[in-house]
């Protein structure tokens, strides 16, 4: 196989199917394409094993999470990208293994945390109340 073989056999698996829309074993979602094995997901696409998720994209085995994209194994997420087994993390990018954290990059096993800063319990729901009203969401 020559490289442009290859390159045009690539390009060919990632361009975007025709007819490929429809979900696989998906019980109870609306809207949503591309989805294997999830239920009562809504507005989702490239979901898998998820539930409950909104407007989720490319993510796997997450559930109750809402406008987040490539996550794995998250639950309670909100606009989160490329984390990992997260739970309750708010805007949150490539963070692995974290709790109730809000607006952090690449964090791995941490606990209330805002901005990549520590916070105590108290303190860091006073704060995310704050800006959450203050962010819409």
């Amino acid at each position: 196989m020559t490289r442009a073989e290859f390159e045009a056999a690539f390009k060919k698996l990632l361009a975007p199917t025709p007819g490929k829309a429809t979900n696989v074993g998906c019980l109870a979602c609306e809207r949503c394409e591309r989805c294997t094995d999830s239920t009562f997901c809504n507005d989702c696409t490239g979901a898998t094993r998820c539930h409950y998720c909104t407007s989720c994209v490319d993510c796997t085995e997450c559930s109750h999470s809402v406008r987040c994209t490539s996550c794995l194994g998250c639950s309670h997420a909100i606009d989160c990208e490329r984390c990992i087994a997260g739970a309750y993390v708010i805007k949150c990018i490539g963070c692995t293994s974290c709790t109730y954290c809000f607006g952090c990059v690449g964090l791995s096993r941490k606990d209330f945390h805002i901005l990549n800063e520590p916070y105590d319990r108290k303190t860091y729901f006073e704060t995310v109340e704050k800006l959450k009203k203050e962010l819409r969401l």
